[in-house]
C-alpha cells in the first residue's frame, strides 16, 4: 500500500460481523478494534479501541431487525468516531432500513426513510455508501454524498452459472419493471409483467400477465424479500398461467414472518440472496434451495475507490453488454 492507503480503516457494527470481515479480507486491511457494550437498562455504549484521528473511517452496519437497535448503534458509532477526530466518516449500509416509508402514503404518516437520513447526517456522517435502496429517491433525501450499489452483477454472474435455458423474467408488478429491465439486458431473454391493480390501502389483485410464460422457467427479481406476499402471489398467477419453474432473487433477505412459510408452500425452485442481512439458521433449515452470494468483493472494491477519490460508476461499466 503506498501513503494515500495507510489512513484507511473499517469498523463493524453488531448486525453483520461475517460481512465485515469479509470486507476486511478483500482489503487487506484487518477490522478495527472497538468495544460495543450495552447497560442494563439496554443502552449502547461504543469504546474505539484504535487511534482514528485523521483516518478515513468506514462503519459497515446494516439496520436489518432488530432495526432500531441497528440504526442507533449505527449512530452511535458515526457519533463516537466524529468526537475522535476522524477525518472523513462513511457508514456503509449494505441493508437500509425504513426504506419502503419513503412517502406520505395517506395522511398523518411519517417520511421515515427521510428522518433516518437526517439522523445520519447529524450524527456527523460525510458520505454514504448504500446497497439497492428500496426506492432510488432516497438518495436525494441525504444532504450529502451518496454512492448508490446495485448487487445486479453478483446475482447475475451466478444465474449466467447455472445454465437455465427457456428462461423470461417477470417483474412481479409494474414499480419493479425498471429492474427487472436491468436484469433482463445483463442476462437476454424475453420479459414479463404482472398487472397488479389495487383495489383498497390494504388489498391488491393481480390476475394478469403480460407476457408469455407457459412452459417456462420464471425468473422474479426484487430488491428485497420480507414477508413473501408479493413473490409467492406472483408464482401462484404464473403458475395459472403454465410457467414450469421459478427462481426468485432478491439482493436482501428480510424473511420476517410469515415468509418462510409462504415461500415452503409456493413451490419456488431456486432462491438466490446475498449477504447483506446475515441469513438465519431457521431460513437455511427450511429454504435448502437458497443459496447466498456474498457482497464483500463489491462493497470493499467501492471502499477501497471513495478511499482513493476514483470513480465508483466505473465499476459497472465493464459487465454491460
Amino acid at each position: 500500500m503506498n501513503d494515500h492507503d495507510d489512513g484507511l480503516l473499517i469498523f463493524g457494527g453488531s448486525s453483520n460481523p461475517a460481512l465485515t470481515e469479509a470486507i476486511g479480507r478483500f482489503l487487506g486491511t484487518p477490522v478495527g478494534r472497538a468495544k460495543i457494550d450495552r447497560f442494563p437498562d439496554g443502552e449502547t455504549l461504543i469504546k474505539l479501541d484504535e487511534d482514528v484521528r485523521g483516518r478515513d473511517c468506514f462503519v459497515i452496519q446494516s439496520t436489518c431487525p432488530p432495526v432500531n437497535e441497528n440504526l442507533m448503534e449505527l449512530l452511535i458509532f458515526i457519533d463516537c468516531l466524529h468526537r475522535a477526530s476522524a477525518r472523513r466518516i462513511t457508514p456503509v449500509i449494505p441493508y437500509f432500513g425504513y426504506a419502503r416509508q419513503d412517502r406520505k402514503a395517506e395522511g398523518r404518516t411519517p417520511i421515515t426513510a427521510k428522518l433516518v437520513a437526517n439522523l445520519i447526517s447529524q450524527a456527523g456522517a460525510d458520505r454514504v455508501l448504500a446497497m439497492d435502496l428500496h426506492a432510488e429517491q432516497i438518495q436525494g433525501f441525504f444532504d450529502l454524498p451518496l454512492d448508490h450499489l446495485a448487487a445486479l452483477p453478483v446475482i447475475s454472474k451466478h444465474i449466467e452459472s447455472m445454465a437455465l435455458s427457456d428462461c423470461v423474467l417477470v417483474s412481479p408488478d409494474v414499480g419493479n419493471l425498471k429492474r427487472a429491465t436491468a436484469y433482463a439486458q445483463r442476462l437476454g431473454g424475453e420479459l414479463a409483467v404482472i398487472d397488479k391493480r389495487r383495489i383498497s390501502g390494504e388489498c391488491a389483485v393481480a390476475e394478469r400477465v403480460i407476457g408469455d410464460v407457459e412452459g417456462k422457467t420464471v425468473m422474479l427479481f426484487d430488491d428485497m424479500i420480507t414477508t413473501g406476499g408479493t413473490a409467492t402471489e406472483a408464482v401462484r398467477i404464473l403458475r395459472d398461467h403454465g410457467a414450469s419453474r421459478f427462481l426468485l432473487a432478491a439482493t436482501h433477505a428480510v424473511l420476517a414472518d410469515p415468509a418462510l412459510s409462504r415461500i415452503e408452500k409456493a413451490g419456488i425452485d431456486w432462491i438466490v440472496t446475498t449477504d447483506t442481512i446475515p441469513l438465519r439458521p431457521i431460513a437455511a433449515q427450511r429454504l435448502p434451495q437458497i443459496k447466498v452470494l456474498s457482497v464483500a468483493p463489491l462493497l470493499g472494491e467501492a471502499i477501497r475507490r471513495i478511499h482513493m477519490d476514483q470513480s465508483i460508476s466505473e465499476m459497472f461499466k465493464a459487465g454491460k453488454r
